[in-house]
């Protein structure tokens, strides 16, 4: 038997038993739920009606995620799951899904933050910077692109547990695109309001 959406199989609103007047369609037709976890990218593609295509995503471990109050996307690793609202299950199998709750690593947006600001973002004041990070951020410039600077820095404040996620190496993110269907693994970095929430929820969860 395969898996089918149809309603021939349901009762009435009253209760009463419906006998079904044809059999199955392959209008009707499911299939089986992609399941992606977290590993290296493995993708098959399905055809579906019309001669279109579904990626499913078995396997993926990266993602474009978006820094919404910057404006910036960068394509970053997905470290772990870390909450489900749906169920627990999916974050102890490391389940992919449309918001689910994961952590990326915060160096390709902190790279961005400090070439555009000038600025070190989530750095110890005792920490000792590599050349590259050295050369970012203390890097000869001129007069005019010294302003240039300036100006950008009065808008350069991050929120304050983003910045400790910052320290970790590590941010919370919600996936906003749905990986079984589109073979992608994309969302954005968790701020503000929303992400008060999911650290209280994370939090709770611990304690349990």
């Amino acid at each position: 038997m395969g898996i089918s959406r149809d309603s021939q199989h349901k009762r009435r609103a009253t209760g009463g038993k419906r006998k079904p007047i044809c059999k199955k369609r392959q209008f009707e037709l499911g299939r089986p739920a992609a399941n992606t976890k977290l590993g290296p990218q493995r993708i098959h593609t399905v055809r579906t009606r019309g001669g279109n295509k579904k990626y499913r995503a078995l396997r993926l471990d990266h993602g474009n995620f978006a820094w919404g109050s910057e404006c910036c996307t960068r394509k970053t690793r997905v470290i772990d799951v870390v909450y489900n609202a749906s169920n627990n299950e999916l974050v102890r199998t490391k389940t992919l899904v449309k918001n689910a709750i994961v952590t990326i690593d915060a160096t390709p947006f902190r790279t961005w933050y400090e070439t555009h600001y000038a600025s070190p973002l989530g750095r110890k004041k005792a920490g000792k910077l590599t050349e590259e990070e050295e050369a970012r951020l203390n890097k000869v410039r001129s007069k005019k692109t010294m302003k240039k600077f300036e100006a950008r820095k009065k808008f350069a404040k991050v929120e304050t547990p983003l910045e400790e996620q910052y320290m970790t190496g590590r941010l919370l993110a919600c996936i906003a695109s749905r990986p079984g269907q589109c073979g992608r693994c994309d969302g954005y970095i968790l701020e503000g309001k929303e992400l008060e929430f999911y650290l209280r929820k994370i939090k709770s969860k611990k304690a349990k």
